[in-house]
């Protein structure tokens, strides 16, 4: 069948990497599309750059609503013309958080805790002080429904949705901008990239919000290269496109905010 050796040699995540590799020898044996559960983004880049060569088969991405991070990837063979929309339904996560701050870390900790396998669920994000909405998929939201749980010590009510009727994190357009900065450090960038102090990009940083290539990062002094990309949670993302020494001895930065 597959070169699976070949194509899981060096892996950053063989295990989850092996699961598509295994949907997509199925494809190739029934014939038949087939989605994967919902994929981290780093996995979901690992997965299309190791096997979207792969010269019989396809693959389509899908997380239920434009740029979303968590994805379901759809594998059909090329001569095939699948519905490209990921099977997938919204939630209602209803709760009292006016005195106890959420994230969507404490949802996805939460919707694990009653009973729902990690790769069924794919966004979260929270709305104001009332609980949270996001995408599972089918069976996850039909298990969930009219269901209660618990954020700490907050009590939780799910509620399944049409992902039409949710009200969406606000899509951010794409744009270019240019900054100098007297150094690379992740916190000027991601300062100059996302509008917001660098005391306050500390702060994300300590919290576990910013993300450097998916990843968690520890230091706000590290230094950045071209093709870094930052992730704020509830503000998009920031890639270093290019990194220009000055004549006076700074950095001209250019940057894609998304």
């Amino acid at each position: 069948m597959l070169p699976r050796e070949e194509l899981l040699a060096g892996a950053q995540n063989p295990e989850e990497l092996t699961v598509l590799v295994d949907l997509a020898e199925q494809v190739l044996r029934t014939w038949q599309p087939a989605w994967s559960p919902f994929l981290s983004a780093p996995l979901r880049e690992e997965a299309l750059a190791r096997l979207g060569s792969l010269s019989e088969l396809t693959w389509i991405s899908d997380g239920g609503y434009p740029g979303a991070e968590r994805q379901r990837l759809l594998c059909h063979r090329r001569d095939d013309s699948p519905d490209p929309a990921a099977p997938v339904q919204g939630l209602l996560i209803e709760g009292n958080f006016l005195f106890d701050p959420l994230s969507p870390e404490d949802l996805r900790e939460a919707l694990k805790a009653m009973g729902v396998d990690a790769d069924q669920i794919g966004d979260l994000w929270v709305r104001g002080d009332r609980g949270g909405q996001g995408i599972c998929t089918p069976s996850a939201a039909e298990a969930l429904h009219a269901r209660l749980g618990a954020v700490r010590e907050v009590e939780i009510r799910c509620e399944s949705r049409p992902v039409e009727q949710l009200q969406q994190p606000v899509q951010r357009s794409v744009r270019t901008l240019q900054t100098v900065e007297a150094s690379c450090r992740l916190d000027a960038i991601a300062s100059a990239g996302f509008g917001l102090s660098r005391a306050k990009i500390v702060t994300h940083v300590k919290a576990g919000r910013l993300r450097l290539n998916w990843g968690n990062v520890h230091q706000a002094s590290r230094e950045l290269v071209v093709g870094d990309r930052l992730q704020l949670q509830d503000r998009g993302s920031v890639e270093v496109l290019s990194l220009t020494r000055t004549k006076r001895e700074r950095w001209r930065v250019e940057l894609r905010r998304s």
